[in-house]
């Protein structure tokens, strides 16, 4: 990407023959269906839609020829066969640029758009008008205008639905900056408070209802023209470098230059300013511009601040989203709009910003015109391998930090499959939080967690081609995917608030994209189809051990061999380097490594007395690791609780995260144990066994984005016991979430650093029973 912006610096004149390298920046054009642009005064904004192949490792039972018994397959024979698929899926792309690059960039579209479908250009944003014919001459589409206030919406209200860490209260002097909320499951009502030229104060109460409520002359077109007036500087972002260098006291007459103090019955502070410029009219000194420009910037942003308020209060909402020009993401701007909107609500309404904010237009003026497969019946998530993060190119920066985060700035989404909702059984979705520790404010915990995905890099390749030994240019990719992973890791060490908070779940996440971009769909399915052949020979060994025991001795070697069968976690490093060096490491060598009781955190004689009681209705059980772990530790567990009369479902990946067990390897491998057992197999014909996809992709697990069968078949069975197992499931995630209904969260820790900071050690554990207090009453 640099290459490109280099070239076009050092040649002004826009030299015709420049050329973009198109995988980095308009990635996928030959197939881009749809397009729509948002031109302002100074960006243009570009949305295309595309479709992307990529390879999907698929599953397939072998058809083994019915009637032989288990035990007489040849022992060579896998279990099921793995093929790997081109899959095409749909994805939205959003570019910005500098208007200065346009012509390039429209050349560019038009030498590599081979699809003669599109016919028509969306089009919204002043610019609009002013590049009407310039694109209609390139690219020999019709351009359709769309209108902006109707864009901005549609966009907004796209982003707060498919992307969870979008908005963020900014904290000037907090240790992170960027403080990410949740969005609330239920987005309307807003207030969204457009700063451009003027100001528009728009009421947003449903997808297609909006109006125009207040609004205001003074806005950045005043902070521009008067500080071009009284600083003679006619850029906007160099107003803004002068503001964040000034005082504004030595030009603004504070409440202690008219009382000496505070005017403490009126409750008015000393530093309170009385009146903006105040002092220019009695001095006889000359100001500085950059006291001038830092009082015009509170002057304003003062006013905007009280005018939301007023509208926030006047329409009882609490939600004040603001956006424009004037934000695009300057420290200086949000700060002087948070100050404003704390001091005149006295911290009752928060001012919200936007990561996306720049694209909103861009991103309603393509939806305007995707009405016919309308993208709004999907759910999306951001690619984080073909996003650049929140690269707000602020004028603090210097310019060489301004050189690095480059000319162009991208989102990538891709469409999911299957539409995410919240867990029924969330206390309140509203303040669920799936992360337990947020890298973007831990600054130890970010350091550590960065090195270790950096030092896990080189295991990862070397997985990455093993998993492709037949193909000969998968070391070339292997190398890119290094290169890519490595950069986001940079990127995310100087801004840990790119892509939002940062999680140990975001850098997880973020390596499967990566993986995925350079088609390595499933690394470890080699390794997954031996660990479950092996597994399942054991399968009634293992069973015919617990029979033999007491009731209560089953129920602690259950747990136990649940635990023990979450140790095998290619995942951690600890476990990776034994499972490499030593490969008849097995079960039972894997619960000597235990911890004794009592466990780190240890509530299981609560969980002895609950299951002394009456039986649970339904269990949701969230599965984690293939081969020893879902075979020899949550099978034997699950039928305990089937042969109680509780129905269970068993959550499992719709797609592969390292080796976790996803839904297609599961119905296998389900198959398989019921020709073995006659109790699972009853329990399937009962369908009081189920398997049901969970609609992540992730070795973590965020429970307000669940495939929507999953929710349904919650709600429709009256589940009354969730069960989380797995380092990233129950402690990387959802240590701390709030159910309605009783529930087991459990794992082995299996590294040092995490270890010593819950006050363990390596392979210490947490069994963590709880009960909700709604339900304490009524025991």
């Amino acid at each position: 990407m640099a290459t490109y912006v280099e070239a076009v610096r050092g040649s002004h004149s826009m030299d015709k023959s420049i050329t973009l390298p198109p995988d980095e920046i308009f990635r996928n054009l030959e197939n881009a269906k749809r397009f729509a642009i948002d031109i302002g005064g100074s960006l243009t904004k570009l949305a295309y839609y595309s479709t992307v192949q990529h390879k999907v490792a698929k599953v397939r039972s072998f058809d083994h020829a019915a009637k032989v018994s288990f035990q007489q397959e040849s022992d060579g024979e896998p279990l099921y066969e793995i093929s790997v698929q081109e899959e095409i899926t749909a994805r939205l792309h959003f570019i910005k640029f500098e208007n200065t690059y346009i012509e390039t960039c429209l050349d560019f579209i038009k030498d590599h758009l081979v699809n003669t479908e599109t016919k028509v250009i969306k089009a919204t944003g002043g610019g609009a008008y002013k590049f009407k014919d310039l694109i209609e001459k390139k690219l020999k589409l019709k351009v359709d205008k769309e209108d902006e206030m109707s864009c901005l919406i549609k966009g907004c209200n796209f982003v707060l639905k498919n992307i969870p860490h979008e908005v963020f209260v900014y904290a000037k002097h907090g240790d992170s900056e960027f403080r990410f909320q949740n969005t609330h499951p239920d987005i309307f009502p807003y207030l969204l408070v457009n700063i451009g030229s003027g100001v528009s104060i728009v009421k947003v109460e449903a997808e297609d209802r909006f109006e125009r409520i207040g609004g205001s002359s003074i806005g950045g077109g005043t902070f521009w023209g008067l500080g071009a007036l009284l600083t003679k500087t006619k850029r906007f972002d160099e107003l803004l470098q002068l503001a964040s260098r000034g005082q504004h006291t030595s030009v603004d007459m504070l409440v202690k230059d008219i009382y000496g103090g505070a005017y403490g019955c009126l409750g008015l502070t000393g530093d309170l300013i009385a009146s903006s410029f105040g002092k220019s009219a009695t001095a006889e000194k000359e100001f500085s511009k950059e006291d001038m420009a830092k009082s015009l910037l509170h002057m304003i942003s003062n006013d905007i601040g009280q005018l939301a308020c007023l509208y926030a209060r006047l329409h009882n909402l609490s939600r004040v989203y603001f956006g424009g020009f004037f934000i695009r993401g300057h420290p200086v701007t949000m700060h002087t709009i948070t100050y404003s909107i704390n001091y005149f609500t006295k911290g009752e309404v928060q001012a919200l910003f936007l990561r996306h904010e720049g694209y909103l237009g861009a991103i309603g003026a393509f939806l305007k015109g995707a009405e016919e497969d309308n993208p709004n019946q999907y759910c999306w998530g951001e690619n984080y391998a073909g996003s650049s993060g929140l690269l707000s190119v602020s004028p603090e920066l210097n310019p060489m930090q301004r050189e690095r985060s480059g000319t162009f700035d991208m989102l990538e989404m891709d469409r999911l499959e299957r539409q995410l909702v919240n867990l029924p059984l969330l206390q309140d979705s509203s303040s669920y939080i799936p992360d337990t520790v947020d890298l973007t404010e831990d600054t130890l915990a970010r350091e550590y967690w960065l090195c270790c995905f950096e030092e896990a890099l080189d295991g990862v390749v070397k997985r990455a081609i093993a998993s492709q030994k037949d193909q000969p240019e998968a070391a070339e990719r292997a190398e890119k995917f290094r290169q890519k992973y490595r950069d986001k890791l940079q990127t995310l060490r100087h801004q840990p608030f790119a892509y939002g908070s940062l999680t140990v779940r975001s850098l997880l996440d973020t390596r499967e994209h990566c993986l995925n971009e350079f088609n390595f769909p499933d690394p470890y399915s080699k390794i997954k189809q031996k660990e479950n052949d092996l597994a399942l020979k054991s399968y009634q060994r293992v069973l015919k051990t617990l029979e033999e025991l007491s009731w209560e001795q089953r129920q602690i070697a259950l747990v136990r061999g649940l635990l023990a069968g979450n140790v095998f976690d290619w995942g951690a490093k600890a476990v990776s380097d034994v499972l490499e060096s030593d490969p008849e490491f097995g079960f039972e060598k894997a619960k000597q490594q235990l911890q004794e009781r009592p466990w780190l955190v240890d509530t299981y004689n609560q969980w002895i007395e609950r299951l002394k009681g009456p039986p649970h209705k339904c269990a949701l059980f969230f599965v984690d690791n293939s081969g020893m772990d879902i075979i020899l530790g949550v099978f034997p567990f699950v039928r305990e609780l089937l042969s109680r009369g509780t129905e269970v479902v068993l959550a499992s990946n719709s797609g592969p995260a390292l080796n976790d067990v996803t839904n297609g390897e599961l119905q296998i491998l389900t198959e398989r144990i019921a020709a073995m057992d006659p109790a699972i197999q009853a329990s399937l014909s009962e369908d009081r066994l189920t398997l049901v996809q969970s609609g992540s992709s992730s070795p973590c697990l965020d429970l307000s984005r669940l495939d929507k069968v999953l929710a349904t078949v919650v709600r429709e069975r009256g589940t009354d016991l969730v069960v989380i197992e797995g380092m990233g499931r129950a402690i990387h995630t959802n240590y701390y979430a709030a159910l309605s209904c009783e529930s087991l969260k459990l794992a082995v820790i299996k590294n040092s650093w995490l270890a010593d900071r819950l006050g363990g050690k390596i392979f210490s554990v947490v069994f963590k029973y709880e009960v909700p207090s709604i339900i304490q009453g009524h025991h």
